[in-house]
């Protein structure tokens, strides 16, 4: 009858881990470039009791056996790297990139890079080309004082118009990153990835050319969690919680009554 207790406590505990993940979406619904997470469920260890395959008199094997399951747990929470809406902006230096499979780079200061799907950018006291936590954008890039405009090719180039000229002057070129598994990056919060040794090496290319997407401009990514989505997942969840606290308390029950026997 303990062991059943047990087994109800980790489903419980595996769907508040799920609640945790839903909630955490539904609070990123405006994020820009947020991706969503999914909780991961897998059974845990058996007990056999009677082995499937086990011989018998007869000559013939046991069919099935008997296998008791122990529980669930979360396994993993995996970024789901569907591309959110566009939102159409009056900004410069709004930039977005036109595909799944890509990131802006960051320098984080600490000699690590950060990879981002926000394209919210703007320029520090000198003029290079930051996020809004101030880390520089990999490669860096400086605006001119007297820039009047900046513009943004399809293929990342960055250029200016100044006073003094009348073309425009190309002072950048913007290089993205992509892996092989992008959800094997870990989220550092800020909207931002490090690497890990699951998501393979990074391949940093222009936008346009390797394979890479196009980047656009006066354009921002917005979050891709889908509201109505995560209202069901959190009926889902508060439901099977509610189901395992039910069978808590039938446990229980059945050990009220066993220990009633003695009466």
């Amino acid at each position: 009858m303990l062991r059943s207790l047990w087994t109800i406590a980790t489903g419980m505990i595996a769907q508040q881990t799920h609640l945790d993940v839903v909630t955490h979406n539904l609070a990123n619904v405006n994020t820009h470039g947020y991706k969503k997470r999914r909780a991961d469920f897998e059974d845990l260890m058996y007990q056999i009791n009677r082995e499937p395959g086990s011989p018998i008199e007869n000559g013939s094997v046991v069919p099935t056996g008997v296998q008791v399951g122990l529980g669930t747990r979360v396994i993993a929470t995996p970024s789901f790297m569907v591309q959110g809406n566009f939102q159409i902006t009056d900004g410069p230096l709004d930039w977005a990139i036109i595909d799944t499979n890509g990131f802006f780079q960051v320098n984080m200061g600490n000699g690590q890079i950060g990879y981002t799907r926000g394209g919210s950018w703007q320029l520090d006291n000198e003029g290079q080309i930051v996020n809004e936590d101030g880390y520089l954008l990999e490669p860096a890039i400086t605006i001119p004082q007297n820039a009047m405009s900046i513009q943004l090719s399809p293929t990342g180039v960055v250029s200016v118009r100044t006073p003094d000229q009348e073309e425009l002057q190309e002072v950048g070129q913007i290089e993205l990153a992509r892996f092989i598994n992008p959800a094997g990056l870990r989220a550092v919060g800020d909207r931002l990835f490090v690497r890990t040794d699951a998501r393979g090496e990074p391949i940093v290319a222009a936008p346009g050319t390797d394979g890479m997407p196009q980047v656009t401009q006066n354009v921002v990514e917005m979050s891709n969690v889908q509201v109505v989505e995560e209202m069901v997942e959190m009926i889902v969840a508060q439901r099977a919680y509610e189901a395992n606290s039910k069978g808590i308390q039938t446990a229980d029950d059945l050990l009220r009554i066993a220990n009633g026997l003695k009466r």
